[in-house]
């Protein structure tokens, strides 16, 4: 008898050959739910709801330093980006540079958030603009009251307010209560006609593509997670998983590579494949840890240096041991 497992993730192309059946769980019997990430990571770290899960790097990150995460990981990341346009402002304020971010109020969902932790990564290294040269100003993008998943402990010298109560961080850049916002989603108020709301890369993509030239990192945003006691239970459901994913993704990029016919609304797809594949090479959004412990390495140094992690974690901490190896023919 199949094993029954609720799976929850986002409705990804990487994602769907699963969905719709066309690659298998070794014995597994899924159910899978589509959902927006806000409301899996908050329904898994806040109740443990699904047996299976895409999780935000940094929440996970922060439940494995304290010791009560109840998901471990395995080496599948359906979510990653350049978060050089995570960091919009007004472009009325001055701020040319990142280093005219220095002494301004930016607006942030949550603190923890993973597009967050990679935007102050990238503002540290790049431009020595550190976390505590900002004040960060935590609230909803379009909806008032959002408050961090999980409790933090901050360094001291963190400035970080909450938005008025019913206001939310769209509005407030609108009307000039706050100089910019980072977080993973654009707001709103971005590219209204007239709207002085812009990047604060005038061109994001060139930047990134420098960015990764450089360092050969393309950043992690999510994690598949298995509930730790599930896993204990049996101890080859995350090699299964790992195998299924990266079958489902290997499908995807098959589908998206036969360019006969666009298989997403987008223009000139098969010369933008083709400059991503020169660019980052064949296997452009890899699973497993070794093609990953670059990117892993400086998330990890950098949660722990932002006061997000109690302690810093390694990286073999993140994943289940069965997960991390694979057989060979």
């Amino acid at each position: 008898m199949k094993l029954d497992l609720s799976i929850a993730t986002g409705d990804y192309d990487r994602v769907r050959p699963l969905i719709d059946g066309t690659v298998q769980i070794d014995g597994v019997s899924p159910l899978f739910m589509t959902l927006s990430a806000e409301e899996i990571f908050f329904r898994a770290m806040r109740h443990a709801d699904f047996d299976v899960c895409e999780l935000s790097l940094s929440s996970f990150t922060v439940r494995t330093a304290r010791g009560d995460n109840p998901y471990v990981g395995v080496p599948v990341f359906p979510s990653r980006a350049f978060r050089h346009t995570a960091i919009v402002v007004r472009t009325d304020r001055g701020i040319r540079t990142p280093e005219d971010l220095k002494g301004r109020r930016i607006g942030t969902p949550e603190y923890q958030l993973t597009a967050c932790v990679w935007a102050r990564a990238l503002l540290q290294d790049e431009f020595g603009v550190a976390p505590s040269d900002v004040i960060w100003v935590r609230g909803g993008m379009e909806q008032p009251g959002r408050v961090e998943k999980i409790s933090l402990d901050l360094p001291s010298n963190v400035r970080l307010e909450s938005a008025p109560r019913g206001r939310t961080l769209s509005q407030m850049l609108e009307q000039g209560e706050i100089d910019g916002i980072v977080g993973p989603r654009l707001p709103s108020c971005f590219g209204k006609p007239g709207s002085p709301v812009g990047w604060l890369f005038a061109d994001p993509m060139g930047a990134a593509i420098e960015y990764f030239r450089r360092t050969g990192i393309f950043p992690i945003m999510h994690v598949l997670g298995v509930r730790r006691a599930l896993a204990e239970r049996h101890p080859w459901l995350p090699a299964a998983l790992v195998k299924a994913f990266d079958q489902a993704k290997s499908a995807a990029f098959a589908h998206l590579r036969d360019t006969s016919a666009a298989k997403v609304m987008l223009p000139f797809l098969e010369e933008q494949l083709l400059a991503v594949r020169r660019e980052m090479g064949e296997d452009y959004w890899p699973y497993g840890l070794e093609p990953n412990r670059k990117a892993l390495e400086t998330f990890l140094r950098h949660h722990r240096e932002q006061g997000l992690s109690s302690r810093r974690v390694a990286v073999e901490e993140l994943f289940h041991p069965g997960s991390v190896e694979t057989f060979k023919i």
